[in-house]
């Protein structure tokens, strides 16, 4: 069976490598053990959050499948932070947990080049160095140029709930075997990690009078792009509720200890710091008299509960116990307990920017395999995977994206760069330059990218040129516009603001935060084609009145970036041996030696490399 790619795994990962790569050109076999778990939701059926709702959108604008099908598979959207600056906006949708998966089998089956194939790849086959070909569990020989391993929780995965193991990557799926140890025979490092789930509670058992609701927004905002609004939300939207842990329940839980596999050593794997166990926060967060649950429902047509929060591995008598003590839940029933899982990862260092592996040309790692956690992570090493894959066999220029123009960009760096000890989740914090890499123009950063590789269409990429040109005559008018006191000033009495007393710039009163620009415009009727204009399409009003607002923040930030831009231009040639040169430190030379970077830039942020170590390359290079 010939295929131009392999891709392991039907993950969120496998999806838009899969997708990417089809959508370039190439002939891609899938190979997944049951179809119709595509993109299946393991842990909570949401997509987006803090951070990684901008992963979404950059998912999006590069052309990717995770926000379309969000979109058709919402039922609640909310923009988190809205109170907060622009560079911290976030969307979130909690998603219908079954139509997520069915409407990720119809969207990939529906595009040409790819094979959906039930199987599971457990050798990989290697000459001269590179890839030639796979094999599968059950016999079949795949012949291909390039692999993406997309394997998720799967690489020998065990499930514990208590002392009570059991072999699988998610709950009744088997395991991934014989893949792991077919890597390590080829001189990749394994590693084990570990993350959980929390309980199922059947919905019609919980008691949400005393709960607190939390709504969706009024006027939802979908992920796409491509997502026609008339139509959205295309699903009725639900609410979720908020409970909490007190000491009665934490007193509960500690009696379970004894009998945890976390603290008694039977599971070794490190878990994700930011999302931890019950049991972990209560150990961790000793202080603390509660914590915060989130009641979360599977989906429309389900009578199922996601207790957001309460992940564990305790035994499945004491989270019974302890649950019937938390508000809402004292009636609750069980479908199914919490567990963890322990699985193989492959640490990152091991990866290039473009998620090849350093040592296989055409092997690439996508998702958790690198030691990452959250689907919106997965997804986005799928599409930098699949698209590089993608464009190898083509014989084209890779393609990596920098820290200062996506958090793609961050997330790639973080990997190749950084240690990863613990599943690697992204934050607003993870980017210094969070206020240019914000999810409102994702597309005016990273759009081009995605149509120039041919996975954007040209009639989306002619709309964002001109709305450039809008957005750039607005923000000119209001630069050189003065407006008179007397224009003025009654609609800054209407909006609590001082008055002014001599003609100022337009520009100057928008900073004010409690001008809005609509409200702006409205109120003083500008007769300008320019205005009208702006006032028709409000992403261009959207993103006039941000760059207005934060014109000195943004400059500054754009001033700082080139100058980084420096030492991310001057390049390191890939088979550059930093053993050899003697003047830098031994864990400088261990340091870069293993993880090859690319630039200075890169070389700077590793860990243990000094400012002098950097100076000492530059020299080197220049000369």
């Amino acid at each position: 069976m010939n295929y131009d790619i392999i891709v392991v795994g039907g993950g969120h990962a496998g999806i838009e490598a899969s997708v990417a790569a089809a959508k370039m050109g190439c002939k891609v076999g899938l190979v997944t053990m049951e179809k119709n778990a595509l993109g299946r939701m393991s842990c909570n059926p949401a997509i987006g959050g803090s951070a990684k709702g901008h992963l979404v959108h950059e998912i999006d604008v590069l052309g990717g499948a995770m926000g379309l099908i969000a979109d058709r598979t919402g039922i609640q959207f909310r923009t988190l932070n809205k109170s907060k600056g622009p560079a911290v906006w976030a969307g979130r949708c909690q998603s219908d947990r079954s139509l997520y998966s069915e409407e990720a089998v119809r969207f990939v089956s529906a595009i040409p080049n790819i094979e959906i194939i039930e199987d599971s790849v457990v050798d990989v086959v290697v000459e001269d160095g590179r890839i030639v070909g796979a094999k599968s569990l059950y016999g079949k020989e795949f012949i291909c140029k390039a692999i993406v391993v997309c394997s998720g929780t799967f690489l020998n995965g065990l499930m514990y709930t208590g002392f009570k193991s059991t072999k699988g990557g998610r709950f009744g799926e088997p395991p991934a075997t014989g893949l792991t140890e077919s890597l390590v025979k080829l001189g990749f490092e394994s590693g084990r990690l570990k993350t959980g789930t929390p309980p199922r509670i059947i919905k019609s058992t919980i008691n949400f009078s005393g709960l607190q609701e939390q709504p969706g927004d009024e006027y939802p905002e979908p992920f796409s792009l491509r997502t026609n609004k008339k139509e959205f939300p295309f699903l009725q939207q639900v609410s979720c509720f908020l409970t909490y842990t007190n000491e009665t329940v934490h007193k509960i839980l500690e009696t379970g200890f004894d009998r945890s596999p976390l603290f008694t050593g039977i599971i070794n794997g490190v878990g994700p710091r930011y999302c931890p166990s019950i049991e972990d926060k209560i150990v961790r967060f000793a202080d603390k008299k509660s914590h915060q649950l989130f009641i979360e429902p599977e989906g429309l047509d389900k009578d199922l509960i996601y207790l957001n929060g309460f992940s564990s591995s305790l035994p499945e008598d004491v989270q019974l116990k302890a649950l019937k003590l938390i508000p809402g839940l004292e009636e609750a029933v069980v479908a199914r307990p919490a567990y963890a899982i322990e699985y193989d990862y492959f640490p990152s260092y091991q990866i290039d920017l473009t998620m090849e592996t350093k040592k296989i040309s055409g092997l690439y790692f996508a998702g958790q395999v690198n030691g990452t956690s959250g689907y919106e992570e997965a997804a986005s090493q799928g599409l930098i995977a699949g698209i590089n894959a993608a464009l190898k066999i083509q014989k084209r220029k890779e393609f990596t994206l920098k820290r200062s123009e996506a958090y793609i960009g961050v997330l790639t760096d973080d990997l190749v760069d950084k240690t990863i000890n613990e599943p690697y989740r992204i934050f607003t914090s993870s980017a210094e330059h969070r206020l240019i890499l914000r999810q409102d123009n994702a597309d005016r950063r990273l759009l081009k990218y995605g149509y120039k590789l041919g996975l954007i269409p040209a009639e989306m990429y002619n709309e964002l040129k001109e709305r450039e040109v809008l957005i750039s005559a607005g923000i000119e008018f209001f630069n050189t516009k003065r407006i008179k006191p007397a224009e003025i000033n009654p609609f800054l009495q209407g909006v609590n603001t001082s008055e002014i007393s001599e003609p100022e710039l337009i520009s100057k009163i928008i900073k004010r935060p409690e001008i809005r620009l609509a409200n702006l415009i409205q109120d003083l009727k500008f007769d300008n084609p320019i205005i009208n204009a702006i006032k028709k399409d409000s992403k261009a009003l959207e993103q006039v009145e941000i760059e207005l607002k934060y014109d000195g923040y943004i400059s500054r930030e754009l001033d700082l970036i080139a100058k980084i831009d420096r030492l991310e231009n001057t390049k390191i040639p890939l088979d550059f041996n930093f053993i050899n040169l003697n003047q830098l430190s031994a864990e400088s030379k261990e340091k870069l030696q293993k993880i090859k970077p690319r630039t200075l830039g890169q070389a700077s942020r590793i860990s243990g490399v000094t400012p002098s170590d950097i100076s000492i390359l530059l020299v080197y290079l220049k000369s």
